[in-house]
Parts: structure tokens; C-alpha cells; sequence
């Protein structure tokens, strides 16, 4: 069996391939592949493998998007550090999933789960099946955070995302500030966050700031076509939505 790796963390990948060779040493691993971009030009130029080992999150998005880009005609295990909304789709629709860190046992199910599928069901309504499995997980569905580790003194707790006023930039560090003013530390850009949070509630306004739609307490035009925006709690400064962006804010307000 030959088998695609997608996965943008070196040493998720190297356990994966270790774990596949104990299982069953003719299992080859034909590439590993760390983000989006290079996944679609392999895909593209090179025949498909028999299953492909797909994280969720990649170094450039989501890898929902490598779907859009190219045609994708066998079997998908998806493995993700998140237990979240998407992982029952995947079960339901016999398309499995693994949590990281992977499990040799975990591993064991979802590759007798494919010779399972394999053995059953013609190429064709497989691909049927994957097919319908991945119009159900649309971006606006997929697994956006819920929930953070934060470090207070020597402890840590985990708090929701709904608890999470805005998140912001500051010397280079990205601070996640709760609805109760309290500040904290998250080891994430704000690029990153951008891409993990639902963004039916929340909003890039800038480079330094993403906020909580119910966190935005006023609006008010600014200078130059722009807008300005206020918080609660309070800023640390002052939050400009730049004359771009100031039509997009606006319909995500709405919508």
C-alpha cells in the first residue's frame, strides 16, 4: 500500500511514518508534504497514492482548501490536535480520523477500517462517499476553536472562546484578553488565530487586533474613509479599520 503524508510538523510526520512501518513494513510512504501549495503541485504531478494522512491544519490554512484545487480520488484519514465539530462528519461518513499524538492501536483501526472499505465498496462509490463527505465539512463548519490554554502564574486553565473579548499584538507578543479584562500571554500569531477562529464571531480589523463581535461596543467613522472601533473592555489602543476593510466589517456586523 503507498501512502501520501500531509503534515507541516516534522516530528508528527516522522512518528506517523515509524508507527505505519510497524504495522506493515510494505506500507510506503511515497512523500510528506507540509503545506497546501506543495500538496496541490504533488497531487498534480505525480499518480495518486492508496490513502493519504492528512493534518487539518497546515503552515498555510486549512487543508480543506487543497480540495478546491485539485481532484482528490482516494481514501482521506484526517488527523488533527482538535476533537472538535468536524471529527464527527468523518465518522460518520466511514472516513476516519486520528488525534494527535497518534497511537499505534488508533493507527491499526483506521488501516483495517480502509481495507474494510476498500474490500466493500467499488473505486467509484468510494470516491462518491469522500466526495460527499467533504461538500458536508464546508469552512464554516470546520473545526474553529473553542477553547485555550492559558498560563496563570504556575497553573494553567482552559478558557472558551465565546470568553474571549479580543486578542492583540504587542512587541511582537500576542496577548488574548477576556471578557472579564483579565490579560494573558497565547502562543499564537495573529495570522494564526485568524485562520482557527469562527469567523462568524470574529473579525481581522487590523494588524494588531482581532476581535469578538460582541465585544465591539461603538462604531465611528474616521478620517479617510476608515473606521474606528471600541471595545470592552477597554483598548489598549486605539483599534483603525483601514478604508479596505471598512465594507467588509460592515457586512460581517449584519450578517
Amino acid at each position: 500500500m503507498k501512502v501520501l503524508i500531509i503534515e507541516d510538523e516534522p516530528p508528527a510526520a516522522k512518528r506517523l511514518k515509524s508507527i505505519l512501518s510497524e504495522i506493515d513494513e510494505s506500507i510506503e510512504t511515497l512523500d510528506v508534504k507540509d503545506s497546501i501549495e506543495n500538496s496541490v503541485s504533488w497531487i498534480k504531478t505525480n499518480p495518486l497514492p492508496d490513502l493519504i494522512f492528512m493534518d487539518i491544519q497546515l503552515s498555510d490554512g486549512l487543508s480543506f482548501e487543497i480540495f478546491k484545487q485539485v481532484e482528490i480520488k482516494c481514501p482521506v484519514i484526517f488527523t488533527t490536535a482538535f476533537d472538535e465539530y468536524a471529527i464527527k462528519a468523518f465518522k460518520v461518513n466511514s472516513i476516519d480520523y486520528l488525534l494527535k499524538p497518534i497511537e499505534t492501536k488508533e493507527l491499526q483501526k483506521s488501516i483495517q477500517k480502509f481495507h474494510n472499505l476498500h474490500s466493500q465498496f467499488a473505486p467509484k462509490l468510494e470516491h462518491e462517499a469522500i466526495q460527499k463527505l467533504l461538500e458536508s465539512i464546508t469552512p464554516n463548519k470546520s473545526i474553529y476553536k473553542s477553547r485555550f490554554l492559558v498560563k496563570s502564574g504556575q497553573s494553567f486553565f482552559k478558557v472558551g472562546a465565546d470568553e474571549c473579548a479580543y486578542f492583540y499584538l504587542d512587541n511582537k507578543l500576542t496577548y488574548l484578553v477576556l471578557r472579564n479584562g483579565k490579560r494573558h500571554l497565547v502562543d499564537f500569531t495573529l495570522d494564526e488565530l485568524e485562520q482557527q477562529l469562527d469567523p462568524q464571531k470574529f473579525f481581522r480589523a487590523n494588524r494588531q487586533f482581532i476581535t469578538n463581535i460582541d465585544s465591539i461596543t461603538s462604531i465611528h467613522n474616521y478620517f479617510g474613509g476608515k473606521l474606528k472601533i471600541h471595545l470592552q473592555p477597554g483598548e489598549p489602543e486605539d483599534v483603525i479599520i483601514s478604508r479596505a476593510k471598512a465594507g467588509e466589517f460592515k457586512s460581517w456586523m449584519e450578517s
